[in-house]
């Protein structure tokens, strides 16, 4: 049976970005574009959502399939795309979804992408014209979301060994936002922040200097009060 509308039919995609910290950088996997159009360029990976697939399932899928990452357990909905010729081929949505999140794994293309691998926030941002699409305003995008919720959540002790120092915490914060950050008034909204960080009993002379505290990573959801970016470092 074939329906008609009243009402145009466009496509809808999904596109993810995986945010992370590798190799003290904080980093972006992005695939090389296989096939027109903008075959060569960078682009986030994603694609067509399937007619009875779920759009979280279809962000998850087209991740695997073309860079070989899995998706972690818990993806965000970041925002949806759909300037009226952001696509070539037509009009095209695509809902975007946001993985931040430490040991996401090795990237090999797959599918349609001809390459995957990660790469440099801070330089794919200075170059926004190597991706293609409207790709590089969804990375920006989804950078500040990740920049922000370092500032509500305690998200970026995920990315420290089991015990850190406060040093190696603010060195975290310091790749994700992008700006060196005062140590003594960083140890301050660290320590103020309720069950943000738990003692760990001993100390460790691996950053260099006089030996400092371990800590764990506390049982505090939220950050009270807030660890917020000073006005430099936005």
């Amino acid at each position: 049976m074939v329906y008609t509308s009243d009402y145009p039919i466009f496509s809808v995609t999904v596109d993810v970005v995986c945010l992370t910290v590798r190799d003290d950088r904080f980093q972006v996997l992005l695939i090389r574009r296989g096939g027109s159009p903008h075959k060569g360029k960078l682009a986030l990976p994603g694609g067509f959502v399937h007619e009875n697939e779920d759009l979280e399932a279809a962000a998850r899928r087209e991740l695997a399939e073309e860079t070989s990452v899995r998706a972690p357990r818990y993806i965000e909905q970041l925002a949806t795309y759909g300037a009226p010729r952001r696509d070539p081929r037509g009009r095209t949505v695509s809902v975007a979804y946001l993985a931040a999140a430490p040991d996401l794994g090795e990237a090999t293309g797959g599918s349609d992408a001809a390459d995957a691998s990660w790469h440099d926030v801070g330089e794919v941002l200075a170059r926004p014209k190597t991706l293609a699409f409207d790709h590089a305003q969804i990375l920006a995008d989804a950078v500040e979301r990740a920049r922000a919720k370092l500032e509500y959540f305690p998200l970026a002790a995920e990315f420290c060994p089991p015990e850190f120092t406060i040093a190696e915490l603010r060195h975290i914060y310091e790749l994700v936002w992008g700006t060196n950050l005062d140590p003594a008034n960083f140890h301050r909204k660290v320590r103020s922040a309720k069950g943000f960080l738990d003692s760990a009993d001993g100390t460790t002379a691996r950053g260099g200097g006089r030996p400092a505290r371990l800590f764990r990573k506390g049982p505090a959801r939220e950050l009270h009060p807030p660890l917020m970016r000073d006005r430099e470092s936005r």
